[in-house]
């Protein structure tokens, strides 16, 4: 639920079902609602309590195939990095409208589609 919320921007009410996750999944929706706040440090908190997360092989080649569209984009995929990620994401912000803007909010949705889709099958 609080992944519908983000995909909202409404921070609020996703951060208070997810104010105190008791899973991965839940410190993944965690993170992301902190980099997107923006608050950097307290999404790199959370990356560091979610570890390697299921997701992170798709969220790699996702992000590949989409910077091919932004070959003027500065971040680097193979192994998926969420610290790098945030970093970039924090560049990005500083460049409104730019190639780099525009990978970062491509790359996050395709983030929150592969979490979206893992945390909704039966576990």
């Amino acid at each position: 639920m609080a992944g519908l919320w983000l995909y909202f921007s409404c921070f609020e009410e996703a951060h208070r079902l997810i104010d105190d996750p008791k899973t991965s999944d839940g410190e993944f929706w965690h993170a992301i609602l902190h980099r997107q706040e923006p608050d950097a440090g307290n999404a790199a908190y959370w990356f560091r309590r979610v570890g390697r997360h299921p997701v992170f092989p798709a969220l790699a080649a996702a992000a590949k195939e989409i910077l091919k569209s932004f070959p003027n984009a500065e971040f680097g995929t193979g192994r998926w990095d969420p610290f790098a990620f945030v970093n970039f994401c924090e560049r990005a912000r500083q460049q409104p409208g730019s190639t780099q803007e525009k990978a970062a909010m491509e790359i996050q949705r395709a983030e929150w589609q592969l979490l979206f889709d893992h945390s909704a099958r039966p576990q």
